[in-house]
């Protein structure tokens, strides 16, 4: 039952990430609000990212992030980076379909080499706040990192205010 209804919150919010992500304009991917955030190219990349973590956290008991390699290409590049995202999505996708709904009472563990970053926590838990609810979080910094240059939003769960006022 649990697996069903991650499958369709995944495929919904697939949809409404890809347009978010591919409402981000070459001309503001170095915007960054404060010295200590990321650029909004780098936002993107993350974003992708989270999706390819669904591997390790459905089929891993410990997963460690040193040991994970991976090949975004830069983050000044949004094409690169929606390649990225689509590339993981299908891994994500195969992951969540592999998934049984015993093993997301299974014990689960983030390391980044030898330090302990998140868990043990049963692994449900874990895909609902490290990847949907992580994911939730950045595609909203993401919508006002896009507001904040003047950019259109997608109405991503529903028509934004422009659509609706007609601006």
């Amino acid at each position: 039952m649990m697996i069903e209804a991650l499958l369709r919150e995944f495929e919904q919010e697939v949809k409404g990430t890809r347009m978010l992500l591919q409402a981000v304009p070459e001309k503001d991917i170095d915007y960054k609000p404060s010295p200590i955030s990321w650029t909004m190219g780098e936002l993107a990349q993350h974003i992708a990212t989270i999706y390819h973590w669904y591997v390790g956290t459905l089929s891993k008991d410990v997963y460690d992030l040193a040991a994970d390699r991976l090949e975004r290409g830069k983050p000044g590049d949004i094409e690169a980076t929606l390649d990225f995202f689509e590339r993981n999505v299908e891994k994500a996708r195969e992951a969540l379909n592999a998934t049984t709904e015993d093993s997301l009472e299974d014990m689960w563990t983030m390391k980044v080499g030898d330090r302990t970053v998140l868990g043990p926590s049963p692994r449900g838990i874990v895909a609902r706040s490290f990847l949907y609810n992580h994911l939730y979080h950045h595609r909203g910094e993401m919508i006002v990192y896009l507001r904040a240059t003047g950019n259109r939003v997608p109405g991503l769960y529903g028509p934004t205010y422009e659509e609706i006022s007609g601006q």
